[in-house]
C-alpha cells in the first residue's frame, strides 16, 4: 500500500490510526548490530559494549530483536553478549536484515494500531537528506521487519525519520521546524502538508512545533535530543544554562514554546527542564550529546550518560518523572561519536491487538 504525502488511503481511516506512546507495553525492542567503522572510527568495540549493556537491561523485560547481516555478524554479536554474561539464546532474537548502519530509530519501521490490527509504516529513508551514502539497505529495513513479523506494511512516499517525532499516544506529536520542514527532506514542504501527513499516518490530532535541535546534530534537529513526552501531558525539555553555549538560545526558545502549548485535548503541558551534559567534541567536532535521548521500555528507562558531573542531576530528574521505571544509565561517550545515542539506536514494537506472536516465543 502506498500513501503519498498529504493524500492516500490513510486519510479515509486516519481516525482509526494510533501511534502508541513509547511508555506503553512493548512486545519487543529492535536494534541493528553496529558494524560500520566509518561511523565509530577506532571505537567499534566500545560501541558494541554499550549495545551489550542495552541488551542486558532489555532482555529480561522484553524480546530484543537484533538485525544482523549474516552468520559472521551474528557470531560477533553473540560473542560480545557472552562477554558481558548475557545468554544470546535467552530473550534475544537475531534477524537476518542487512543494514548500512545501526540507526534503526530512523531507518526502521514505525508500528501503529490501525483499526483492529497492528501495521508498520515504511517511510522513505534517505540518510538525513542524502548525507551518508549508501543507504539503500537501511531504506529496506522496514520491508525486512514486516516480512519477519508477518505484519502489514504501509509504504509512505514521504521522507521521515522516527527520531524527528515524539508522541503521547493520544494524538499529540512533538517535532521541530528545522528538520521536518528542511528542503533536503523534500522541496516545498509546508506545515500544513506535514500536519496532514502526521494525521494520516500516525493519527496525530495536534502537532507541537519546536524550533530546532542541538549543536552537532547531523539530522537537522531531531526532537529526540531536545524534548520528549514522559507521560500524557508531561514533557521533559533539554535546557542549557550557559549563555555562551550555542545550545542556550535555541533550547530556551523551545522551552518557552512548550510552556505555552497544550496537548491534543487542550490541556496545558507540564514541562520539566532537563539539564544538558557539558560540551563534548571529537576531532574538533561538537557532538550531539543529550540526556533527552533516552529510551523507554517495559519497566525501564535507558538513559545516555557521559561521565560528566551533570549525569546524576539528569538521572534524578528522570527518576522523578518516571517513578515506576528503573533508570539504567548507558555509557554513551563512545556512542555519541557516531552522532547519536540510545534512542537513535532503538525502535519499539508495541504490544497491540493483532501483533505477531513470534517475538513472544523467546521472551
Amino acid at each position: 500500500m502506498t500513501e503519498p504525502l498529504g493524500r492516500g488511503p490513510g486519510a479515509a481511516r486516519g481516525h482509526r490510526r494510533r501511534w502508541p506512546a513509547e511508555w506503553e507495553e512493548h512486545q519487543a525492542t529492535w536494534l541493528a548490530w553496529p558494524h560500520n567503522p566509518e561511523t565509530w572510527p577506532g571505537r567499534l568495540r566500545a560501541v558494541e559494549a554499550a549495545f551489550a549493556a542495552m541488551v542486558e537491561a532489555l532482555a529480561p523485560r522484553e524480546t530484543v530483536c537484533i538485525a544482523v547481516d549474516g552468520d559472521p555478524m551474528q557470531e560477533r554479536a553473540r560473542r560480545r553478549l557472552e562477554e558481558r554474561g548475557i545468554d544470546p539464546d535467552r530473550g534475544v532474537r537475531f534477524v537476518d536484515i542487512p543494514t548500512d548502519d545501526a540507526w534503526i530509530r530512523d531507518s526502521g519501521p514505525v508500528f501503529v494500531a490501525d483499526g483492529d490490527e497492528t501495521a508498520l509504516l515504511d517511510f522513505r529513508f534517505d540518510s538525513w537528506g542524502g548525507k551518508y551514502p549508501p543507504w539503500e539497505r537501511d531504506d529496506a529495513v522496514p520491508r525486512g521487519v514486516a516480512a519477519h513479523l508477518g505484519l502489514r506494511r504501509i509504504e509512505v512516499l514521504a521522507v521521515l525519520e522516527a527520531g524527528s517525532i515524539d508522541g503521547d499516544g493520544r494524538g499529540a506529536v512533538l517535532t521541530t521546524e528545522t528538520c521536518l520542514l528542511h528542503p533536503n527532506r523534500g522541496a516545498g514542504r509546508t506545515r500544513e502538508e506535514l500536519e496532514a501527513l502526521l494525521a494520516e499516518t500516525l493519527g496525530a490530532r495536534h502537532v507541537l512545533w519546536l524550533g530546532g535541535g542541538i549543536a552537532g546534530d547531523n539530522t537537522d534537529g531531531h526532537v529526540d535530543n531536545v524534548a520528549r513526552f514522559v507521560a500524557p501531558g508531561a514533557v521533559v525539555a533539554a535546557v542549557e544554562n550557559d549563555p555562551g553555549d550555542p545550545n542556550h538560545a535555541p533550547l530556551r526558545d523551545n522551552l518557552e514554546r512548550l510552556r505555552a502549548m497544550c496537548d491534543a485535548d487542550g490541556k496545558p503541558l507540564d514541562v520539566v527542564p532537563l539539564p544538558m551534559p557539558p560540551s563534548l567534541t571529537a576531532d574538533g567536532q561538537r557532538l550531539p550529546a543529550s540526556y533527552a535521548n533516552f529510551y523507554l521500555a517495559n519497566g525501564v528507562a535507558l538513559v545516555p550518560v557521559f561521565a560528566a558531573p551533570q549525569d546524576e542531576r539528569a538521572l534524578a530528574v528522570l527518576r522523578e518523572c518516571l517513578p515506576d521505571r528503573e533508570i539504567v544509565p548507558i555509557p554513551s561517550a563512545d556512542l555519541v561519536v557516531g552522532l547519536g545515542a540510545v534512542h537513535c539506536l532503538t525502535q519499539q514494537q508495541p504490544r497491540l491487538r493483532g501483533a505477531c506472536k513470534e517475538a513472544d516465543s523467546q521472551s
